[in-house]
């Protein structure tokens, strides 16, 4: 009888013979690596800022007290440790502002989430944007890929493969899932010029 190999999620490595089925890590030490990746895994350029909604699962905007919020009214905004310790809704929204640069990048349908694959498209773009901050969206098959650059206006690109990107600045709030792409750090990386290719 034919054994696979399975790798530790963490440090890739080869897991023990006796691990159990479902083992996803080789000891206690990469488990808890992967807790606190898991659970740092935002960014502090998004979570020191107080533009915090909750969304509903129709991705409405909702007050962590569950009123409705509002993507230009920041008295319906909050920190992100109040808003992530609300239970209101199924999850949190950051809101994007004038106030500085940081954008999202909005690729829908381009990720399969049985296999994990990119679409090509996508992993164009996600080359060409670096080692910045991307996440899979609520859907599981799209990202979010976030950065910062100069977006005043946001807009849909429609590609010539059919494909469309949606690049958002300001006066929108973005669903966030915290569930970061494999390798993807931590951190926001200018994509100036990566918005510039798309337009």
């Amino acid at each position: 009888m034919k054994t696979t190999s399975r790798t530790c999620e963490q440090c890739g490595e080869d897991l023990p013979l006796m691990a159990r089925q479902h083992a996803r890590y080789c000891d206690t030490r990469c488990r808890s690596k992967a807790f606190r990746a898991k659970k740092n895994a935002l960014p502090t350029e998004l979570t020191t800022r107080a533009r915090w909604v909750r969304r509903s699962a129709t991705k409405v905007p909702l007050t962590s007290a569950g009123k409705a919020a509002s993507s230009t009214d920041e008295r319906t905004w909050s920190t992100y440790k109040d808003a992530a310790a609300s239970t209101i809704g199924v999850g949190l929204g950051f809101v994007l502002s004038d106030e500085d640069d940081i954008v999202c990048l909005d690729l829908d349908h381009c990720l399969n989430p049985l296999t994990g694959r990119l679409a090509p498209w996508a992993a164009a773009i996600l080359r060409d944007a670096g080692a910045t901050y991307v996440e899979v969206s609520p859907s599981g098959d799209g990202l979010h890929i976030w950065g910062r650059a100069d977006v005043r206006q946001g807009r849909r690109i429609r590609r010539s493969d059919g494909y469309s990107v949606e690049v958002y600045g300001t006066g929108r709030y973005m669903t966030v899932t915290g569930d970061r792409l494999h390798g993807a750090p931590s951190t926001l990386r200018d994509l100036s010029a990566l918005v510039s290719e798309l337009t």
